[in-house]
């Protein structure tokens, strides 16, 4: 009798590990074998939450976009947060990898001032469109304060995310001044600006109403403004059966039965977890980006929008979306772009999709009905500063 109930415990005990393993949270890529994916598609929200401690008002959302577009923020005074999230590139850029400071011109017409000790940015600037959704699960659920951001999930919520770019050397710091001073900086710049002062005050109330906490609030309230949630697949998901043809129906049953969902599912097509791709390394890095944790992982990007955010990838590395269905190909394969990640490293979701020229053409057509061009791409004609709207990227 003893003996039975031991080995009943032990079972017991074998199960409930094994259901931990299976139901860890933990970012894909270390483990050895895929785990149980649940998969499920549907609508973006078309209200947008904001954190409690953060409440949206017209003052804010106003605030925060001038902020976005001045040059002010940065160290050299010559990089805005538009520089390289603009809204005529979908808030996102066609650079592989961003020019920040020392850096003239638009777009992939781009390049570094000379003479340049600049490196680029280490990776693909996203979209921000649609980043007040982030960490959305299938069930649209989300909560914005924990929110995760960037493409190595340093930083959880809108609000967190802002002011990193301004203490990013390659970014916006610049050599002019050191990581911990460059906020203090920035913040007596804005007191000394009398239209800022009463737009932070209009804003925020208080008597010190211009600070580092205040400055990240409202350009996070204006990024919350910056959503589409009415592309064709979002009215198909909500009833309207006409707003996709079928031949995008069809791509879209394609896409799942590849296995694309195990990894871009839920309402903004992400997990927004990490998984080891093997992408090539950046030839214009002068060290290799090895991404979370050193193991070559990074973010499930979003799909919807893709017009807008080519290059694709963490660093930009692939051209276009046929490419990017060749590439999740090859690693269905066991193949590796990255002389560091071996075919043993590679996540094993993605180990186990089917991707071949006979589908391919099927899912990118479906990816279209993701595109949504009706969001706000309105920019101010000056900001507060006087410096140029977007920074230096007069061609």
């Amino acid at each position: 009798m003893r003996i039975s109930i031991v080995a009943t415990l032990a079972v017991m005990l074998l199960f409930l590990v094994q259901c931990k393993r299976s139901d860890s949270s933990a970012p894909d890529g270390a483990d050895a074998r895929p785990q149980q994916v649940r998969v499920r598609f549907d609508a973006l929200p078309e209200q947008v939450k904001a954190p409690a401690h953060n409440p949206t008002s017209p003052a804010k959302v106003e605030l925060g976009r001038l902020l976005f577009f001045d040059p002010i923020l940065s160290g050299n005074e010559d990089v805005a947060c538009a520089t390289c999230h603009h809204p005529t590139s979908g808030y996102a850029e066609s650079l592989e990898i961003s020019i920040g400071v020392n850096g003239h011109g638009f777009g992939a017409s781009r390049s570094f001032l000379q003479p340049n000790d600049i490196p680029f940015t280490k990776r693909n600037s996203p979209t921000v469109l649609n980043t007040a959704y982030n960490g959305i699960d299938i069930y649209q659920d989300y909560e914005p304060d924990v929110a995760p951001m960037f493409w190595d999930l340093r930083k959880n919520s809108l609000e967190g995310q802002a002011l990193e770019p301004i203490k990013a050397l390659e970014e916006m710091r610049g050599r002019k001044y050191e990581e911990d001073e460059i906020l203090g900086v920035v913040i007596d710049r804005l007191r000394a600006n009398d239209t800022y002062q009463k737009l932070f005050q209009a804003a925020f109330r208080g008597t010190e109403a211009i600070s580092e906490e205040n400055l990240a609030k409202a350009l996070a309230a204006f990024e919350r403004t910056l959503v589409t949630n009415q592309s064709r697949f979002d009215k198909y998901m909500r009833g309207d059966k006409s707003a996709l043809s079928l031949s995008e129906i069809e791509g879209f049953e394609a896409f799942k039965k590849a296995g694309c969902g195990n990894c871009h599912n839920g309402p903004m097509f992400s997990d927004f977890k990490v998984h080891v791709l093997g992408t090539a390394p950046s030839t214009k890095l002068s060290e290799t980006d090895r991404g979370f944790e050193d193991r070559f992982a990074f973010r499930t990007p979003t799909l919807r929008n893709l017009r807008f955010t080519f290059p694709y990838m963490h660093n930009g590395s692939i051209s276009s979306l046929k490419k990017v269905l060749e590439f999740y190909e090859d690693i269905s394969n066991g193949k590796s772009r990255h002389a560091e990640v071996s075919a043993e490293d590679l996540d094993p979701l993605v180990k186990e999709l089917d991707v071949d020229v006979g589908n391919m053409d099927q899912i990118v057509n479906f990816l279209h009905c993701l595109n949504d061009e009706d969001f706000d791409r309105s920019i101010p004609e000056s900001v507060p500063s006087g410096l140029s709207v977007g920074g230096n990227i007069a061609q």
